[in-house]
């Protein structure tokens, strides 16, 4: 019978890679509560119209990249492409609006994306995220980048490059239109079929293109930062300045436009030089008018998104030294179904102390025991045999040191182990 495996585009996570995984997210967490942010979970499917509303009808994202389809109702759902359009509906549905200002969450979630599967881009990844609700000061958006900058300190990760630009407010980028559509008319013939349908709708998506052609095409085009009207400048200055407060490096590039509609004034992408062309690992910025596009009061917000594949292929290309996983702390060997039961008995106390507790599970020979207590990281190991359970006496070994303990097995065996166990916290501590 054929084996069925995993659709192109996803990867399963082993338990081994699982551990790394997890240790990320781990730091990820508490750097995100660190700065005052608090978990959300959304719902993998949204309405449809979620996000040709919020992400635009004229990206590559609803255009050519999102996975809908009808329901048994009949009603349009799509899987969530990118996170922050389910954070804002949440945040409206729920009235967080409400409550004292700014709301800051965060969420680790699973997106999906119909893109052309390959090295760091997969058509199903994981995000973690950040938004911010209610501030429209250059600090918020200095202090959401920090936030990203420091979460990459505490993973080691090294070699990124900050780049930032403005994409000014509607009033600007009207203007801005307007020069965009003047110089891509004149290169119409250099511009793919989909670029020349954006051409009168929204021609700054022409410069987020991955077609080659239109990429040679919109090299020379004009730059946002010339038509930004003195509030944006103004706003962009204080976001540079704040981040020249705290000693934060970027680079100003005024080709960076996010490849969603609905980010406003500050955007900007953490990359790296491991990556080859996929080479951004985070990317963010304002997004002032999505909430009240969404049906809520106009609200500023602003936020950011990591993908955590991208982010691990980093950490192993520069060697990045990950926390060892979890091993067993005690493995009972038993000779014998007394002893057998004896072991499960022992370990089923243990595992409830929060001790990872391994007995017999497949009816090995003592000799396996111990080989597959080796193959576990076993930290110590206890033999159950018809004399141990006669006599109520057993020897706990430590397996790294060699060392032998006697214990008694029916007067608070896991007082006894406590004692004798030494918690290997540096094999627990993250190592970045």
């Amino acid at each position: 019978m054929e084996l069925i495996q995993a659709q192109r585009g996803t990867k399963d996570i082993l338990p081994e890679q699982a551990a790394r995984w997890q240790a990320v997210e781990e730091v990820m967490r508490g750097e995100a509560e660190t700065n005052g942010f608090r978990e959300i979970r959304t719902p993998l499917f949204e309405d449809t119209r979620l996000f040709r509303r919020s992400v635009g009808e004229a990206t590559d994202v609803v255009q050519k990249e999102m996975y809908t389809f009808l329901d048994q109702g009949k009603r349009s759902v799509t899987l969530k492409p990118e996170g922050t359009a389910g954070a804002v509906r949440a945040y409206l549905e729920h009235g967080l609006a409400n409550g004292p200002m700014p709301v800051k969450l965060y969420y680790l979630t699973p997106c999906y994306r119909y893109e052309k599967a390959q090295a760091g881009r997969q058509r199903e990844f994981h995000q973690f995220g950040a938004e911010i609700f209610g501030s429209a000061l250059p600090v918020a958006d200095a202090g959401l980048i920090a936030f990203a900058h420091s979460l990459f300190g505490r993973l080691c990760v090294k070699g990124l490059t900050l780049r930032i630009n403005s994409i000014g407010c509607p009033a600007c980028r009207a203007k801005y239109a307007e020069a965009l559509k003047a110089y891509f008319s004149a290169r119409r013939d250099s511009l793919c079929e989909t670029c020349l349908s954006r051409l009168d709708r929204n021609p700054m998506r022409i410069l987020d293109c991955k077609d080659p052609r239109c990429q040679e095409a919109a090299a020379g085009a004009p730059h946002i930062l010339d038509y930004l009207c003195d509030d944006c400048s103004e706003h962009f200055r204080q976001v540079k300045a704040a981040l020249d407060a705290v000693g934060i490096r970027y680079e100003v590039d005024p080709t960076i436009v996010r490849g969603l509609d609905y980010y406003t004034r500050t955007v900007f992408e953490f990359v790296s030089g491991d990556l080859g062309a996929q080479s951004t690992v985070c990317g963010g910025g304002r997004y002032d008018g999505l909430v009240e596009e969404l049906g809520g009061r106009p609200t500023p917000a602003l936020g950011f998104a990591v993908g955590l594949e991208r982010l691990l292929m980093i950490m192993e290309a520069q060697k990045v030294e990950f926390p060892a996983p979890d091993t067993c702390e005690l493995y009972i060997a038993s000779v014998g179904e007394p002893a057998r039961l004896e072991a499960f008995r022992i370990a089923q106390k243990m595992r409830a102390c929060g001790v990872r507790a391994a007995c017999d599970e497949v009816g090995r020979s003592l000799n396996a025991q111990m080989k597959y207590a080796g193959k576990i990281g076993a930290r110590f190991t206890l033999v159950l045999g018809g004399d141990e359970i006669a006599s109520g006496k057993g020897v706990v070994k430590n397996m790294e040191t060699g060392e032998k303990t006697k214990v008694d097995l029916k007067d608070d065996f896991e007082g006894q182990f406590a004692a004798v166990s030494t918690e290997a916290q540096d094999n627990k501590d993250l190592k970045f």
